[in-house]
């Protein structure tokens, strides 16, 4: 059931002065800088529609001075526009950041309340090939991922915004992609790209299973930072060639892995021969290694949230994806890995994204050993690491992307096409084909959740055998949709389709070993 907007209201009212009071009454006992940024963080910045969201995306990076360092200051950035306080400052930063705690509770109540939601689903433009998947989405409506090219034999680092899609260009060579969720609503984009270079040892670096064609190349692979329309490559440690970059925050600080100049006896040497240690580049062009658990020899961060909470994987080099390199789930606090557990088994313990609650979802191995017997996962302090299970009948399951409000999205390994996107959601797990209005294609996997409920991912046409990017808009309460469940389409995924989606999410042991 969907409450009333009216009633809404008038509950968000009475919650609303009970909450400013409660703040008034502690505010004098409590830091500045928490008050005005741990509470307030950067992600809590409005959607925007229209031919001018870039242009409000532009004046909201110029004009905003929200201090994430914890700081004390002498305003409150609130959407963008410091204003200078008069008379007793402490008063003027109790009104100015009570001013920002309706905003939060207006993002959030709608999830709370809304007992089911249908969506809208729009496919986004390609750039000339059948297939692209959007793996991100943040607060601003900019989807990013991966669009194939004409011929389907490359992909290309690509932005969705305001309907315009954007390819991001590469470092020189054939590919790059942004892989995982990026969460930074500054402009900032990270991922990966090839470069013109062969690497001098022949390695196959992390990045190929996430390319168009799925075929290691032998090229040197960097990670990117993509600002104001320029790509940037974040370098490897001393020693090393390749890197791969996964997530950015609002503080500028991006986590992924990078080689270093130590030959790991624990690499497979017919794909990987040096060491990857997890990093963060610093917005200033700092590079800070994140130790993998001790006995481990590798590590890899995969997620950061605007507190600088990293969460990735440790465990052996193997070949440099997923499996043995991931035998343990972690934590990184102030740069000291924390185990998350795991589920039951030893390989494939991946967390992909952590939130600013210190929510982490993810997959893991259900059993011991490096076969595929992984489903998605959520983590808290609180409960630890549990299952969240997978659609009845299919095999495996992940959880891809996060919110603030707790939504989950990813994928279930089953169903007519082999992949079907899923919503977890008031502790119920949901095919999101269910959910979608009459007339949408078959959504093949969801990639990440915004603030609003925007999801986005991956979608497929049995009649075309198009596999496009898609946004899938929550429908406002009140509007009528086809309450029917969609029928299940027929035909089958194409070869190159599955083959794509199953290198990338490490669901093919015959294409990764």
């Amino acid at each position: 059931m969907i409450v009333d907007p009216i009633e809404r209201i008038g509950r968000f009212r009475t919650a609303l002065s009970t909450l400013v009071a409660d703040f008034e009454s502690k505010v004098h006992k409590r830091p500045i800088s928490e008050m005005c940024v741990r509470k307030r963080p950067i992600h809590e910045y409005p959607f925007c529609y229209g031919r001018d969201c870039a242009a409000q995306f532009v004046l909201f990076q110029r004009k905003s001075r929200v201090n994430c360092e914890g700081k004390p200051q002498t305003g409150c950035s609130v959407l963008g526009t410091k204003h200078k306080p008069k008379g007793d400052p402490m008063t003027y930063r109790t009104l100015t950041c009570i001013a920002a705690i309706p905003l939060f509770i207006a993002l959030a109540a709608p999830f709370r309340l809304a007992a089911q939601i249908n969506y809208n689903v729009v496919e986004f433009g390609e750039l000339g090939g059948t297939a692209g998947s959007a793996n991100g989405i943040i607060n601003r409506g900019w989807a990013t991922g991966a669009d194939n090219l004409a011929g389907d034999a490359t992909s290309v680092a690509t932005l969705w915004v305001n309907g315009s899609t954007v390819p991001l260009g590469t470092l020189g060579g054939p590919n790059s992609a942004v892989a995982w969720p990026v969460k930074s609503n500054n402009g900032v984009i990270v991922g990966i790209s090839e470069t013109a270079e062969s690497d001098p040892l022949g390695e196959d670096f992390s990045c190929w299973p996430f390319f168009a064609a799925g075929v290691p190349t032998g090229r040197i692979c960097k990670g990117f930072r993509w600002q104001n329309g320029a790509m940037t490559a974040l370098p490897a440690f001393p020693g090393g060639y390749s890197s791969y970059a996964t997530a950015v925050n609002n503080r500028g600080q991006v986590v992924g892995w990078a080689e270093n100049g130590v030959h790991d006896p624990t690499c497979d040497p017919s794909f990987q021969i040096l060491q990857f240690p997890a990093v963060i580049w610093g917005p200033n062009g700092t590079m800070r290694e994140l130790p993998p658990l001790p006995g481990d020899s590798t590590s890899a961060a995969t997620a950061i949230n605007d507190y600088g909470q990293v969460v990735g994987i440790s465990g052996d080099c193997g070949i440099a994806v997923g499996g043995v390199s991931a035998q343990h789930a972690v934590l990184w606090e102030n740069g000291v890995p924390i185990d998350l557990g795991n589920i039951g088994g030893d390989a494939w313990n991946t967390p992909t994204a952590i939130n600013n609650q210190r929510t982490i979802v993810g997959f893991a191995n259900t059993a011991p050993g490096t076969a595929r017997t992984f489903e998605a996962f959520i983590w808290s302090k609180a409960g630890g690491m549990r299952s969240l299970g997978k659609l009845p009948g299919d095999l495996r399951s992940e959880a891809l992307g996060i919110n603030e409000q707790g939504q989950i999205v990813g994928l279930s390994r089953g169903g007519p096409f082999l992949f079907r996107a899923v919503l977890w959601q008031n502790n119920k797990l949901t095919d999101m084909n269910s959910l979608t209005e009459a007339g949408s294609p078959f959504l093949l996997l969801a990639g990440d959740i915004d603030q609003q409920g925007h999801i986005v991912g991956e979608a497929f046409h049995p009649d075309t055998l198009l596999a496009p990017g898609y946004i899938a808009t929550p429908v406002p309460p009140g509007v009528a949709v086809s309450s029917a469940v969609q029928a299940n389409p027929q035909g089958s995924l194409p070869e190159n389709v599955r083959e794509r989606l199953e290198r990338r999410l490490g669901f093919a042991s015959e294409l990764i070993p």
